[in-house]
């Protein structure tokens, strides 16, 4: 397993928790007191229709600068990381994967994961050497089933919609976060790429990593079963439930949950 994290060992469980979370964006309230808590170890989905904050939530929880925390809280194992970094963030163990992927032109895959890698590495832990990287990123091509030659591309560059999808599940497997939050990953993407990047998203669930997956659609969980899932309305969680919820979303909407 390839890990930029120590292990967690001892069946340890790490939490991230949502505490009450009122959010807004230029003076617009978007959450409004939205409450979560993920374990590693579980899969959680967020579902709801079109500006219902979801975007707003994995940007917020990831520390972006244009989203104002109003009240409320986010922790890592009870610890407040509202006024970390996102870089700090990333260094607890977070990760985002973007709806949206921008291109770098003139850089790598390779040499941007190895710069991500170094900097995400906790304080105190060595950094690998060129030679044992270039080992760690082959590792996470072979888990993928991706050719080599993915790592001499510029990053994002001239990539189709689900190449660049197909790029953020490549960096979570290097990475190897603690908790990864998949805003929309399955969207634009035919049904042979979401297949893929459903397969990929599953072979790096496990014991040691939470997953927080933002999507509109079903289609991604039936192929990546949920533990939770949650319905966030107007900047609210509506509703929370089993993986039956997402079946039941696809066959009646949202509509009737708005109205409950």
């Amino acid at each position: 397993m390839i890990l930029s994290l120590p292990p967690t060992g001892n069946g340890q469980t790490h939490t991230l928790e949502v505490v009450d979370l009122w959010v807004s964006v230029d003076g617009k309230p978007i959450l409004k007191g939205v409450d979560l808590k993920i374990q590693t170890g579980e899969i959680h989905a967020v579902m709801g229709p079109n500006g219902s904050g979801k975007s707003t939530l994995a940007n917020v929880i990831m520390g972006h600068p244009r989203y104002r925390v109003e009240r409320g809280d986010i922790r890592l194992d009870g610890e407040s990381i509202i006024g970390l970094t996102p870089d700090k963030r990333a260094r607890r163990g977070l990760f985002l994967a973007f709806q949206y992927p921008v291109a770098i032109s003139g850089v790598t895959l390779f040499n941007f994961l190895r710069a991500a890698y170094n900097a995400t590495r906790p304080e105190g832990m060595p950094k690998p050497t060129i030679v044992e990287f270039r080992k760690i990123f082959r590792e996470g091509l072979q888990i993928l089933n991706m050719d080599e030659q993915f790592g001499n591309r510029y990053v994002n560059d001239g990539w189709s919609g689900g190449e660049k999808k197909r790029g953020e599940v490549f960096q979570m497997t290097v990475l190897a976060p603690r908790f990864a939050i998949l805003d929309e990953t399955d969207s634009g993407l035919d049904i042979d790429a979401l297949k893929w990047v459903a397969s990929g998203i599953a072979k790096l669930a496990g014991p040691d990593r939470g997953i927080l997956l933002i999507t509109h659609y079903n289609r991604i969980l039936q192929y990546i079963r949920p533990h939770r899932v949650h319905v966030l309305v107007d900047g609210t969680i509506a509703l929370s439930g089993g993986p039956e919820l997402a079946d039941q979303l696809e066959e009646r909407g949202y509509g009737w949950v708005v109205k409950e």
